[in-house]
């Protein structure tokens, strides 16, 4: 009976250890909200639709991706951070590990206003790169991990429909010359490196158009 007891008063113990530890676990978009509204607000919005295409479109963003990036851009210890940035590093500095859940999840929530592609001329060869790749040049599908419509995956790949086509393309090209170096096992930078100007223009302005 005691042996029982001692059982059950375990089980609960863990059951109640573990709730709490999801609790704790949780985000919180409403204090994520705050944390838009007084921090992020004048480059990505409130709700993380940007008004410049300098700075990208978080909303409808993949919550994973957005929290990786934050804490991407804070130093480690006595590492510098793993995205070099100045400005969102200054951004990035206050923010504890429960804030940056919480703002992800915020924008991860949030009704993506999504830009248009503009140049009908780039779209075609946009669409091949996005859903085939290039074979000859070893050039993967961007299909295979930013989903067929740009979705993206949790918690690596990236939502890219509906992005700024400027963004975008300013993003694979600091992955080409090594500006940006926060992508597991070096893919972006080693796809990016095989592609010209115009491929990255034309898959940029596709994702764009993406839905």
């Amino acid at each position: 009976m005691i042996r029982k007891a001692a059982l059950a008063i375990l089980f609960a113990t863990s059951f109640v250890t573990h709730a709490s530890e999801e609790a704790h676990a949780k985000a919180d978009p409403a204090k994520g909200k705050a944390i838009a509204e007084s921090i992020c607000v004048a480059c990505h919005g409130v709700d993380g639709n940007s008004p410049t295409s300098a700075n990208p479109n978080l909303a409808g963003q993949v919550e994973e991706y957005i929290a990786k990036q934050l804490k991407n851009f804070k130093p480690v210890g006595d590492k510098p951070p793993v995205r070099n940035n100045p400005i969102m590093a200054g951004m990035a500095a206050p923010l504890s590990d429960d804030d940056i859940k919480n703002v992800a999840a915020w924008f991860a929530s949030q009704k993506q206003k999504p830009a248009a592609a503009k140049d009908e001329k780039q779209i075609a060869l946009g669409q091949k790169i996005w859903r085939q790749g290039d074979f000859k040049k070893g050039v993967p599908a961007c299909a295979g991990c930013h989903g067929p419509a740009g979705a993206g995956l949790p918690a690596q790949y990236p939502r890219l429909a509906g992005q700024f086509q400027e963004y975008t393309e300013a993003q694979l090209k600091a992955f080409r010359v090594d500006e940006r170096a926060n992508d597991p096992e070096k893919m972006m930078r080693m796809i990016a490196a095989k592609l010209s100007d115009v491929e990255i223009k034309a898959v940029s302005e596709y994702a764009a158009g993406l839905r």
